[in-house]
């Protein structure tokens, strides 16, 4: 009997290790970057912040040269939502993000997008806020490998879509200072051309002493996960 009852269970065991899935291996978990964004600004407000990882040759913008109207929307308004719309319609970007919240002074946000594969740069930007076509970016030509974290200062730029009049009236925000106008398609008095910015002046409702800076006015430190 008990050597009726040891084959039953010798069985019983086999068909059940049969029955049971197969233990898989560990899956290696896809590279991505990781993204902290510091305001260093004394007062101004960054709008969402856009981050995205591509291919080498995509480029949000050019020095001295017309702004798209996917980045105009970006730096008049602080609507990301056309520019991301753009870059995921193209093969060279691997995914894009945003930190769905502005960022005041003094605050960090640490983001993170898909990486591999060729697609190892980054693009960063964002508006700020009060100010007509203020924003900051930064491009990455060749981001960090390992645990090697890469720290980066961006300068405001202005995107030359927008007459720098220091009205509220042409400034979307923030709710408590302004509430004006965001995205304007009239590029009428504008320069015409992306260009370092010249910050606040105090020629129209903002007052030079309370929101003017000197660049640079975020810091971006870049690590990537592998």
């Amino acid at each position: 009997m008990k050597s009726m009852i040891s084959t039953a269970s010798a069985a019983l065991a086999v068909a059940t290790a049969l029955a049971a899935p197969p233990v898989l291996a560990a899956e290696k978990t896809a590279p991505r970057f990781e993204v902290t964004i510091t305001n260093i600004t004394k007062l101004q407000t960054f709008t969402p912040i856009l981050v995205a990882s591509h291919k080498a040759g995509v480029t949000l913008f050019s020095l001295g040269q017309p702004a798209s109207t996917e980045m105009e929307i970006l730096a008049e308004a602080g609507d990301v939502a056309p520019l991301t719309e753009l870059l995921e319609s193209m093969p060279e970007v691997k995914e894009v993000t945003n930190s769905a919240a502005n960022l005041g002074p003094g605050q960090s946000v640490t983001l993170s997008v898909a990486s591999g594969g060729g697609f190892d740069h980054l693009s960063v930007a964002a508006m700020l806020i009060p100010t007509n076509d203020g924003f900051f970016a930064r491009k990455w030509e060749s981001a960090p490998r390992g645990s090697r974290k890469m720290s980066f200062l961006s300068p405001a730029y202005d995107a030359g879509t927008e007459r720098n009049d220091e009205l509220c009236i042409s400034i979307p925000g923030p709710g408590d200072v302004c509430q004006g106008e965001g995205y304007n398609p009239s590029r009428e008095g504008a320069e015409g051309y992306v260009h370092i910015h010249s910050a606040i002046h105090g020629i129209g409702d903002l007052d030079e002493s309370v929101w003017d800076w000197r660049n640079p006015v975020a810091q971006i430190a870049v690590k990537r996960i592998d």
